[in-house]
């Protein structure tokens, strides 16, 4: 599956395989400091999200008529402030989507799901 984006010149079609926007939110998502990992299993079934395309290592895209909305769904460390690093989580997918692809972003929802403790050194 891909997605189309007309071209600001209107010279023509520009499609990205869904499997790179979901990786580029992935990477995104894991750059910020607070994060601790995506969340492999957020809800649904096991056989649901083997076969679904729209989902990737705690990353669930779906499109609008003409935008994306995007779900990401991660653990935080137990030191950092939750809200700061979802709204950090945000600004860098969004940064990231417009600077690689130019597409629109509808939303960007961040579910955080679990907090992690630092391992004891």
């Amino acid at each position: 599956m891909a997605f189309e984006q007309m071209n600001s010149g209107s010279r023509g079609r520009v499609s990205y395989n869904k499997a790179i926007l979901l990786s580029i939110i992935n990477i995104a998502s894991k750059e910020i400091s607070g994060v601790s990992s995506m969340c492999a299993n957020f809800g649904g079934s096991v056989f649901g999200r083997i076969f679904s395309s729209n989902y990737y290592e705690g990353v669930k895209v779906t499109t609008t008529k003409d935008s994306l909305v995007i779900d990401v769904y991660l653990n935080v460390y137990s030191n950092y402030n939750v809200a700061d690093v979802a709204c950090r989580v945000q600004e860098n997918i969004k940064n990231n989507i417009i600077a690689m692809t130019e597409m629109p972003v509808k939303a960007i929802n961040v579910h955080v799901l679990g907090v992690a403790f630092a391992k004891p050194e």
